[in-house]
């Protein structure tokens, strides 16, 4: 299966049909390099912030109340493209307010067949949790596209191996990270967060990330990192992990997985396979005297 993770171009937008054009030109590109699944990255809802008031925008409180009237726009415009270009698409997150009036960080995904599901993150950042407004998701999904079962892990959450690996004990053999960071050591948090992933799991594993900056926004203001695609470093793959990675000035990392053959080289090393229940810990560590 092929699949492409977005460097995504943040731009001040002033509409949503702007907005629209934007998802369906990238997508458009996406499909016509021969991808079949394509990732957007975290918090792309709040782009559209840049069609708000100058006050509005710059207050993170007043444009997640008020980017809750494009949630349908949002939800109709990836169905159609979806359907329209054959393409699964994981459409990064959009912050989506619940009835209790706290926001979650979702990341929608829609299949060329209509079907729609979504994965809340699960572990806030010092970001997230100082705003008062985040509240973590509560469950863990797979899903199946193309034949082939994959999970999501919204940024922070791939930083963290025990729920991927239930994930990956689910039957998920492909992990998808929507990532947004601001500096280049939350970057390195996350790549190292999926180069383990894929190691400890003998899985593939896709990053999105957002790229330039917004100054007028509290959450995109800066961002890093490179959009990239890794698999287990084994035998008959990148040693260092790497089926793909973006440069600057590049939108998509686009790589071909091979599952079947994954499943079938030879392994120096099996993590996967090799992954057990922790031994008793005992305090001190030295033999009895």
């Amino acid at each position: 299966m092929r699949i492409a993770a977005c460097r995504y171009p943040l731009t001040t937008l002033g509409s949503f049909a702007e907005f629209a054009d934007k998802q369906a030109r990238l997508l458009q590109h996406a499909r016509a390099a021969g991808a079949r699944l394509a990732l957007l990255p975290e918090y792309l809802s709040l782009e559209l912030a840049g069609a708000l008031s100058e006050a509005e925008r710059g207050d993170l409180a007043a444009s997640l109340a008020t980017l809750q009237q494009w949630r349908d726009d949002w939800l109709g415009l990836y169905a159609r493209l979806a359907r329209e270009l054959d393409l699964v698409i994981v459409a990064g997150s959009f912050i989506l307010r619940g009835a209790d009036g706290r926001y979650r960080n979702r990341c929608d995904w829609f299949g060329a067949d209509g079907r729609h599901g979504f994965q809340d993150k699960l572990q806030l950042t010092a970001f997230e949790k100082a705003t008062g407004l985040i509240t973590p998701g509560e469950h863990l999904q797979v899903c199946d596209f193309a034949g082939r079962r994959c999970a999501i892990a919204v940024c922070y959450d791939a930083e963290f191996p025990l729920p991927v690996r239930a994930q990956r004990e689910a039957g998920a053999r492909l992990l998808l990270v929507p990532s947004c960071t601001d500096t280049p050591a939350g970057a390195t948090r996350v790549r190292v967060g999926c180069l383990a992933r894929a190691l400890e799991n003998r899985m593939f594993v896709a990053c999105a990330v957002t790229a330039g900056e917004l100054p007028w926004s509290p959450a995109l203001d800066t961002n890093s990192g490179e959009a990239a695609i890794f698999a287990p470093m084994d035998y008959g793959l990148p040693a260092d992990g790497v089926l793909a990675q973006t440069r600057p000035g590049q939108d998509w990392a686009i790589a071909d997985l091979e599952f079947e053959r994954l499943a079938t080289l030879p392994a120096q090393v099996a993590n996967d396979r090799d992954w057990a229940a922790a031994p008793p810990c005992t305090v001190g560590g030295g033999a009895s005297p």
